[in-house]
């Protein structure tokens, strides 16, 4: 059986970023099933590569954070275009999984559904355009209410979705009360992050200063100037914690202006890395740093740096809302930042700062989430499940696949 797998950002290791989709292709395909993936590159023309068993249809839609509206619209509608161009040329699957963001890439399964009467799986990464126009990316109110329409239209018409958290799978469960919807989010892979953490210290007491890691998008939504402010306390009170940031985004040149204007020599820029630069940084920290700006949509997303931090077995400070802080308050995994009582964190980092015995156990109980709660193979089997359930096959199975 034959299924497409449709992600217009989808991502090996070596090429750093989210590879959520590479994960879940790889788990499919290890099940018997024929996998192809239609997603886009930065080069001028199309091109096919292979990723083990998984064929990957490269198309020429050039995408950057930096893009206006109006561009990145363009680009949007020219990957819907480009793939349902390839999809008519090529041997029709019998399932369609589609991935956002962006929300458009449903607009494929929409088409194929009408014109074939295939069905499509819809994944949820992040409520758009909600996003969007939360931070007021897209302030045009036709635009607005043509986009509110797109997201119901395609949310209702696919044969089933899946939400990367409880509050995503609540949005669309208040919209759509009888729509099948599952909830799987971003996994942590403790095979490729083996924590050292658990096994012994990573830093010795007492010389070496505390390390601080944003590894991640740096873009307008995540809202890192609260990082700065937060060095900037540290510094201030005389601790000789290291703050390094890692990524890449459209708010990176602004924030590296930022720092040199205050002064802030301890924090660090270090340049965007593939997944095995990620692990390398990781296994170096104390501490993960995730962030977002203040607003409700984005307490609802799915952050893949948090579920690498627990994998890694690091403990994470956040400073936003919502089920994220929730797993870090419930499972003593970590610390809330209060952008606006920045006392409060550097008190609670200096203590732990001061216990090794405070910092092992709560890395020790990082990997223990990762494991138990987030595990990637227990991941890929939800979804493989909910694709069972098309009865694609029924006894296929691959040595090679976890169950």
């Amino acid at each position: 059986m034959r299924i497409t797998y449709i992600h217009q950002y989808y991502l090996r290791p070596d090429q750093g970023g989210a590879i959520r989709s590479f994960h879940i292709a790889q788990g499919i395909t290890s099940r018997g099933i024929e996998v192809e993936v239609i997603t886009s590159h930065q080069e001028a023309q199309y091109a096919v590569r292979w990723d083990g068993k998984v064929k990957v249809h490269l198309l020429p839609v050039p995408y950057d954070n930096e893009y206006s509206t109006i561009r990145r619209l363009w680009s949007f509608y020219s990957f819907v275009k480009g793939a349902k161009r390839l999809i008519g040329k090529n041997k029709l699957p019998d399932l369609f999984y589609i991935s956002s963001t962006p929300l458009s890439t449903g607009e494929i399964g929409r088409w194929a559904k009408k014109k074939w009467g295939i069905p499509f799986v819809f994944e949820i990464r992040d409520l758009w355009p909600e996003a969007p126009i939360q931070v007021r990316q897209i302030r045009n109110k036709l635009l607005k209410k043509w986009l509110y329409r797109r997201e119901y239209d395609i949310y209702s018409e696919a044969d089933s979705l899946v939400s990367l958290s409880p509050g995503i799978q609540a949005h669309i469960r208040r919209m759509l009360p009888n729509k099948p919807i599952e909830m799987v989010p971003n996994f942590s892979d403790t095979t490729f992050f083996r924590s050292a953490k658990t096994v012994s210290p990573k830093r010795d007491f007492g010389f070496r200063p505390l390390t601080i890691l944003y590894a991640g998008a740096i873009g307008q939504v995540n809202g890192l100037y609260q990082f700065l402010d937060l060095a900037a306390a540290a510094e201030k009170r005389g601790k000789n914690w290291h703050f390094l940031l890692m990524g890449k985004g459209n708010q990176l040149s602004r924030l590296k202006r930022e720092a040199k204007a205050r002064k802030l020599d301890k924090v660090k820029f270090l340049p965007f890395g593939d997944k095995f630069e990620v692990r390398k940084r990781m296994n170096q920290a104390d501490l993960a740093y995730v962030s977002f700006l203040p607003l409700q949509v984005l307490q609802l997303s799915s952050p893949n740096k948090f579920f690498d931090a627990l994998a890694a077995g690091l403990p994470v400070i956040v400073n936003f809302g919502g089920w994220i802080w929730d797993l870090v308050q419930t499972n003593s995994i970590g610390f809330y930042h209060d952008c606006a009582d920045h006392e409060s964190l550097i008190a609670a980092l200096a203590k732990l700062e001061a216990s090794e015995k405070t910092l092992l156990t709560m890395a020790g109980r990082a990997r223990e989430l990762a494991e138990n709660e987030f595990d990637k193979q227990l991941m890929i089997r939800r979804i493989w499940k909910i694709l069972a359930a098309y009865r694609l096959t029924e006894s296929v199975e691959s040595p090679g696949f976890v169950s």
